[in-house]
């Protein structure tokens, strides 16, 4: 049932749905929590609608007596800096955030690395709509344009989903597409799938376990119009 599962999932171009136990062995605690429809925001006397980076409209979510704000879509519209340092799982806000140190460096000397890409739930805009990508992925984007007609992506993302899983549904979506120049290999440790979608769009998808991020997998993509 789940390979067909996950195989409908390929063909409609729905997103991959974290296995059941997904988040186990992780910091993360489930909680109930209500979605609180009946707060607005207001921002300098105007209305504000806090959105997502795909353009979703988020809600406020109350806990215990306390109601919690996306703070990314907070911080944004009150033009304060965050950024996500995924080396040191932490979230920084206001001076300074914007350029973080990698370990063994320094922000003010001569060895200090340039900011990291923020991770974050927003897909890639030029990426094809279809194109799987799990729903708990954070996604780091280095690249995404539409230069003279021509859309080229790069990013990558680290998920909790197994290696073979997620092997398993780009190795159907390669097929269901086409993939022509294919080279691939997947398995529990690696993937490497690589051609020319419907015989004329580069892709390379690569996964591998997370060095970073125990308990994570960490995938590489690189797609382009022919």
């Amino acid at each position: 049932m789940r390979k067909k599962w996950l195989i409908a999932a390929v063909v409609t171009g729905m997103t991959v749905t974290g296995s059941a136990g997904v988040y186990a062995g992780t910091k993360l605690q489930q909680i109930k929590a209500y979605l609180n429809h009946s707060l607005g925001i207001v921002v300098d006397g105007n209305p504000f609608w806090m959105k997502d980076g795909n353009g979703k409209t988020l809600t406020p979510i109350t806990y215990e007596g306390l109601t919690y704000l996306p703070v990314q879509s907070i911080a944004t519209v009150l033009k304060v800096p965050i950024n996500y340092d995924s080396v040191n799982y932490k979230v920084r806000i206001g001076e300074g955030s914007a350029n973080i140190p990698a370990p063994g460096t320094s922000a003010g000397g001569g060895n200090a690395t340039p900011a990291p890409v923020v991770e974050g739930t927003a897909r890639p805009v030029n990426l094809p709509k279809d194109f799987p990508i799990p729903q708990d992925a954070l996604i780091a984007i280095t690249l995404d344009t539409d230069a003279n007609g021509q859309k080229k992506v790069a990013f990558t993302y680290s998920t909790q989903e197994t290696l073979e899983i997620m092997g398993f549904v780009y190795s159907e979506y390669a097929r269901i597409k086409g993939l022509g120049n294919a080279s691939e290999s997947v398995s529990a440790s690696n993937v490497k799938i690589s051609g020319r979608l419907g015989g004329t769009s580069p892709v390379s998808i690569t996964g591998k376990a997370s060095t970073a991020r125990p308990g994570f997998n960490l995938f590489t993509i690189t797609w382009s119009e022919s």
